[in-house]
């Protein structure tokens, strides 16, 4: 052989194995790129419609970002010297202050539940997640009512002559920094809560008879052994809450505290839709910052336990803690749950005896059903085919799609809203002024919903079965609907069933982009409440709370 032959042996050899990049192999790259490492196509049907779906995603906020640049420096300048720095202030400290009470509160009722001889244990993992069913908004409302300057306590105490000479007048502010805090804390410390739940019943019980072998104490094991392993947990329920604070505006207009959302609402009012689009980008920048701090607190995380010597973990014995436990789960149980859903229950029989379920009560209803319900059938159809590219032909194209699809999950309805309204009102009058522009904020907001579910069904499903289907020469899209939605329709449809539940909740979206006379339950109770009709408000606000029963019981389910 000689040696040219040799060396085009050699080169060939090399580049079979990726260590030389040839021409070809580049070409190769590109195709890896966008259809993965098997590089089997998706079809294209398949694949433009998951484009598609990532397009409509992005282009609300994409919208709003690029109308913020033609704002004018002089426009930048002026929020920046008046309104933004406070608007930062007062949106961070109850982020930040709403975020640990409420981690707090989560991971100490998840361990007596858990980890604890405390009495009726398993009736508390069940009553103690019920704040997630009370959309905070209508917590406010059930707050204003009992706490408020004309509330009961403050009515009833004015009534005892003894008790203001002794202590003095009825002082306590509800419209204040207290006030939203206390609220957002009670109604979110549930995300914190279900998700430590299921690590902490995860945990290998190995781990602590080592540290108690080595002589530390209870307290030392939970500070040192146990938190460790609970930092994903608590970090996950904590960038909920944190996005949740952020996206916020019912409860924080309710409560008459100004954050971003809500200033964005108002520039919206007072058709000044250049600032709303300046603290709208802002807005996303605080978005981007909280999302980039948990990524990067993600990969200083490294605390794994094996399964094959797994030991179940026993339950503490409380001991002379046994009351003080039990007296604080109740605290929270009766203030989070019992007050305001009997706030609500007191208030609709009042409603329900004035005539309070009328005609009117019954069409908003069916608003609130036709809109949700829409949104639930659109984001189960659009969630299918993102997450069915990204599982069966990974790359980094389906990656990107599938990521920019969960864009509108981490933002405010207020600037979902803001960017459709600036892309119909000037590109697609038509539907200008419709409720599907409704639905199709919803479907922006809660997509990925759809696709959390969906993908944890589509991940038990082997692939052999769509490769056995390709194999008898159907098309990626064809396999898709004759394969695997029937076998993962149950996914499916508690996708769909979250995405409605959240969108009969979702305010501030329905409240701008809503046409004339087109009210649904949640804006009935913005309305109502704020005139302090609370006997018209409590009948739908009841209503919402039975309805969003349905998802926590999936979720009860899947924690």
């Amino acid at each position: 052989m000689s040696h040219h032959e040799n060396n085009d042996k050699q080169h060939k050899q090399e580049t079979k194995d990726g260590d030389i990049l040839s021409p070809s192999s580049r070409r190769f790259s590109i195709k890896e790129f966008v259809l993965g490492k098997k590089g089997s196509k998706p079809g294209g049907i398949l694949f433009m419609f998951a484009v598609v779906t990532a397009i409509m995603m992005a282009i609300p906020v994409l919208y709003v970002i690029g109308m913020s640049l033609f704002a004018g420096a002089d426009r930048w300048i002026s929020l920046l010297d008046s309104r933004i720095p406070r608007l930062i202030w007062n949106t961070l400290s109850l982020t930040v202050s709403v975020t640990f009470a409420a981690v707090v509160i989560g991971v100490a009722l998840a361990w007596l539940v858990n980890r604890t001889s405390l009495p009726g244990r398993k009736m508390w993992q069940w009553l103690l997640a019920l704040p997630l069913v009370i959309p905070p908004y209508v917590g406010a409302v059930t707050y204003i009512i009992v706490f408020g300057p004309r509330g009961w306590v403050a009515r009833e105490w004015e009534s005892h002559d003894w008790l203001v000479n002794l202590i003095g007048e009825y002082s306590f502010n509800i419209y204040s920094f207290t006030g939203i805090f206390l609220v957002l804390t009670l109604f979110t410390y549930p995300y914190v809560f279900l998700i430590a739940s299921a690590s902490i019943r995860k945990m290998n019980r190995n781990f602590e008879e080592v540290a108690r072998s080595q002589g530390l104490s209870t307290w030392q094991v939970f500070w040192k052994v146990n938190l460790p392993f609970l930092r994903p947990a608590i970090g996950a329920g904590a960038i909920l809450i944190a996005l949740y604070v952020l996206s916020d505006f019912g409860a924080i207009a309710m409560m008459r505290y100004t954050t971003f959302t809500a200033a964005i609402y108002y520039q919206m009012g007072s058709y000044d839709n250049v600032s709303a689009t300046v603290l709208s980008v802002v807005l996303i920048g605080l978005t981007l910052i909280i999302l980039w701090i948990e990524a990067k607190s993600k990969k200083k995380q490294s605390y794994h336990q094996s399964s094959n010597s797994f030991k179940e973990t026993d339950n503490l014995p409380l001991g002379k803690w046994k009351w003080f436990a039990t007296l604080f789960v109740w605290f929270i149980f009766i203030i989070s749950v019992v007050l305001p859903i009997g706030v609500l229950i007191y208030w609709s029989v009042l409603g329900i005896q004035e005539g309070a379920l009328n005609a009117n009560f019954w069409m908003y209803a069916w608003n609130s059903i036709k809109v949700s319900g829409l949104a639930a059938i659109i984001c189960m159809i659009m969630a299918l085919p993102v997450v069915y590219l990204r599982s069966r032909y990974p790359s980094r194209v389906s990656y990107f799609i599938e990521k920019i699809s969960y864009a509108g999950y981490a933002l405010p309805g207020v600037i979902v809203a803001l960017g459709i309204i600036f892309i119909f009102n000037n590109h697609i009058p038509v539907l200008y002024n419709t409720y599907y522009l409704i639905a199709f904020a919803f479907v922006i907001r809660f997509l990925p919903q759809a696709m959390q579910s969906t993908d944890a069904s589509l991940s038990l499903l082997s692939p052999r079965m769509d490769e056995a289907a390709r194999s008898l020469g159907h098309p990626p899209w064809k396999v898709l609907i004759k394969v695997i939605i029937p076998s993962i329709l149950p996914g499916i449809l508690a996708g769909g069933a979250l995405v409605f539940v959240s969108s009969i909740k979702e305010l501030p979206a329905t409240l701008l982009l809503r046409p004339p006379g087109f009210d649904t339950l949640a804006v009935r109770i913005w309305v109502e409440a704020s005139e302090a009709i609370y006997h018209m408000a409590a009948p739908a606000a009841l209503l919402i709370v039975i309805v969003s029963i349905i998802p926590l019981r999936y979720l009860l389910k899947k924690y």
